[in-house]
């Protein structure tokens, strides 16, 4: 994601930071716009000040050359040092011992992009709490049966002072994706193409996706073994499981939520698609998303998407009556609408090894 444009007047430095949190690499990007515009004349900038747009455009060289020598080591594979072969009694070292030493000069590897299931996670800027239980339960990145999970909370703007400071201080954990624009219902579809459109730059062989709400309770372990069952497991097909809606049309009322008028969509019908707090999908999804037209209601959007593929729109729902116990957690793929707390004790309930539970994975 290169660029962050500053819309300050030139006495002042900007403030809004874009920062990102990449999963696949672990870093965080630091982004400061310039602060000049076409007429500006240094002359008339105080000293302090521009003593301040001369630091800035020193520390901005400093960090493109930084950013472009780590792209070089993250591309750049270390070849093994043939020479430790003729290391006395080398032959009779363990294989792990050799092989450290064929690599023990090595500073840098590439990093791994084969990423198996991607967690993409809508969070507001004010649900701390949330995210904070999503990295410690079923969101937490972990390799399950040699398949990598990774997890990023995409997020707009909001607040100001200290509610600003408090993300910004949580944004050290490098999990964040945040845009500068409004977080709210009708910005959700541009949260999502951003997503796909950052993750096909880092993350192109990311096999499947889970789109979420950040009060979603999913059964990760349960997902990596159905998806990995599949007899097309590598993304390139056109899965996309969800609580199917179908049949529905678009509102008209402008007093409600989900209103979209005619100059938004056209079209007196809805294609099929996932509702609810979650979905998964292949990450082929992307390229059908690039020749369609924004709608502000995202999982429509999706659908939109999915109908351009001709393809079968998911698992159809099914009415659960019973009481939910751990058990029946146990079993399903996404539940929607779990607060915090309830989510932190159910999810440590099925992970206990002595709960036996039948296995047919659900969709809620």
């Amino acid at each position: 994601m290169e660029g962050c444009k500053g819309k300050g007047r030139k006495e002042e430095v900007v403030h809004s930071r874009l920062r990102l949190g990449h999963t696949g690499f672990r870093k965080t990007l630091f982004l400061m716009g310039k602060v000049e515009s076409e007429n500006c004349d240094m002359c008339d900038v105080p000293e302090s000040v521009e003593h301040v747009l001369m630091e800035c455009r020193k520390y901005e060289r400093q960090r493109r050359i930084l950013r472009d020598r780590m792209h070089e080591l993250e591309r750049k594979k270390c070849e093994r040092n043939i020479s430790a072969a003729n290391i006395s009694g080398f032959s009779t070292l363990p294989a792990h011992t050799q092989d450290f030493l064929y690599y023990r000069h090595c500073r840098h590897f590439p990093y791994s992009s084969q990423v198996f299931l991607f967690f993409v996670i809508k969070s507001s800027p004010g649900n701390y709490e949330r995210r904070e239980v999503l990295r410690k339960t079923w969101a937490r990145e972990r390799q399950h049966n040699g398949l990598w999970i990774r997890r990023i909370f995409i997020s707009g703007t909001a607040g100001s002072g200290v509610e600003k400071m408090r993300l910004n201080k949580l944004l050290q954990v490098n999990d964040i994706l945040q845009w500068d624009f409004a977080d709210s219902f009708f910005n959700l579809t541009h949260k999502q193409i951003l997503f796909l459109e950052w993750m096909e730059r880092n993350c192109p062989n990311t096999r499947f996706l889970l789109n979420g709400d950040d009060d979603v309770f999913a059964n990760t372990d349960n997902m990596v073994e159905y998806l990995h069952g599949l007899t097309d497991n590598d993304g390139g097909k056109h899965l996309f499981i969800g609580h199917l809606i179908q049949y529905r049309v678009p509102i008209r009322s402008p007093g409600n939520k989900y209103f979209v008028p005619v100059q938004v969509h056209e079209s007196n019908s809805y294609p099929p698609y996932c509702g609810g707090g979650g979905s998964m999908a292949a990450g082929f999804i992307y390229d059908m998303s690039k020749s369609i037209t924004l709608l502000p209601i995202d999982d429509v959007y999706m659908g939109m998407c999915l109908a351009k593929a001709v393809c079968d729109s998911g698992l159809k729902p099914e009415s659960h009556m019973w009481m939910k116990t751990p058990c029946f957690y146990k079993e399903v793929l996404v539940v929607h609408r779990f607060l915090p707390l309830q989510m932190f004790l159910m999810w440590h309930r099925i992970q206990n090894p002595e709960l036996d539970c039948s296995s047919s994975f659900k969709v809620l």
